[in-house]
């Protein structure tokens, strides 16, 4: 995806995930999977992006990611979790759980 479609999705969206990684890091593609899964299982509500940094390193710039993998979750426009390098999964839900709650009930 270009820029201008990421922004459009963070902006329109209710839920966005962007997890941005690259095929040369091995934290990345363990975590991925959980990630995911964890995702697509308790938060089916949000749109889940995967952002190749060796590929976009605009997009990387535009929302000030210096370091992968890193997870930044967007409800209404709003950036409301930030995850980078060392993160759990349990974590994570618990960061999301909340705002995801209002918003979808």
């Amino acid at each position: 995806m270009k820029l201008d479609e990421i922004k459009e999705l963070v902006d329109h969206a209710p839920a966005t995930a962007l997890y941005f990684s690259a095929p040369s890091c091995n934290v990345c593609h363990a975590l991925k999977p959980k990630l995911f899964e964890l995702l697509s299982s308790e938060f089916k509500q949000i749109c889940v992006q995967e952002i190749d940094t060796s590929l976009s390193q605009e997009i990387a710039a535009h929302f000030s990611v210096f370091t992968i993998p890193t997870l930044l979750v967007f409800f209404d426009g709003k950036e409301f979790v930030r995850e980078a390098r060392h993160m759990s999964v349990e974590g994570v839900a618990q960061k999301i759980e909340r705002p995801y709650e209002m918003i979808f009930g």
